[in-house]
């Protein structure tokens, strides 16, 4: 699922120390900003929809599809989609927005997909292997279900982005390292602990590359130009530095 900057509330609700990365608790909060704001609606999802192209019968795993704009948009293109994502709460509002004929699982991607072998055309993993620790098994699992020659469509934060903003808080941190990181996140009158897993470029193409892919795209997109109007100062920004890293994988 995707990123977005804390959302300042008003009153705030600690969220059980247990709980990271908890979108029960930010879900119907985080669907909105998801689907207006300018990092995702404008910036992010528009970037994997351009990358993907032309999906028409196109059979799609959808892996982190939160609420399912993005599963949404690719069936609207005439892709067969499934979607999986570990969250109960965001598939609730995926399912009022898809209807209960869509494909929609309870996965984790830390463990084995519930799909056969050669099941997809495409897999799309839209901001979330920044999540896990170790990429190598879900990797493993993405190839698996993706037929010879498909295509595994990834964003993920990008590793310059993460390093400068460590280097401007102040911390001595190696661009070269493999490093968690913590965040809060308030929205919706609650506040909840992020973690995220961030790696330079090269353990990244490293990843894809023993889990059988062979890297075709490495891209760094911009906004939309509708979104300079809509949010001229955050446009300034992302049409300048880029947030995320883009990349679309072949399975060999």
């Amino acid at each position: 699922m995707a990123r977005m900057p804390t959302v300042p509330e008003d009153h705030v609700e600690p969220a059980h120390p247990s709980r990271v990365n908890d979108y029960d608790s930010l879900a119907e909060a985080y669907a909105v900003e998801n689907e207006t704001g300018i990092m995702n609606a404008y910036y992010e999802r528009p970037a994997i929809l351009a990358l993907a192209g032309e999906v028409t019968g196109r059979r799609i795993l959808d892996a982190g599809c939160g609420s399912g704009p993005l599963f949404a948009a690719l069936r609207e293109r005439g892709a067969a989609v499934s979607g999986i994502d570990n969250s109960t709460g965001m598939l609730e509002l995926a399912r009022r927005r898809l209807g209960d004929g869509a494909d929609l699982q309870v996965a984790d991607l830390r463990d084995p997909l519930p799909f056969p072998d050669g099941a997809f055309d495409d897999v799309i993993a839209s901001l979330v292997l920044h999540y896990l620790e170790d990429w190598g098994p879900t990797l493993s699992e993405m190839r698996r279900v993706l037929r010879t020659g498909g295509r595994l469509i990834v964003s993920v934060d990008h590793p310059m982005m993460v390093y400068a903003q460590h280097r401007l808080a102040g911390r001595k941190v190696s661009y070269f390292g493999t490093r968690n990181s913590l965040e809060e996140w308030t929205m919706g009158g609650r506040t909840v602990p992020m973690s995220f897993w961030h790696r330079p470029l090269h353990a990244m193409t490293d990843a894809f590359t023993a889990a059988g892919f062979r890297l075709a795209v490495v891209s760094e997109q911009q906004p939309v130009p509708e979104a300079r109007e809509l949010f001229p100062d955050e446009f300034r920004s992302l049409a300048t530095t880029p947030s995320f890293l883009f990349f679309v994988l072949r399975a060999d």
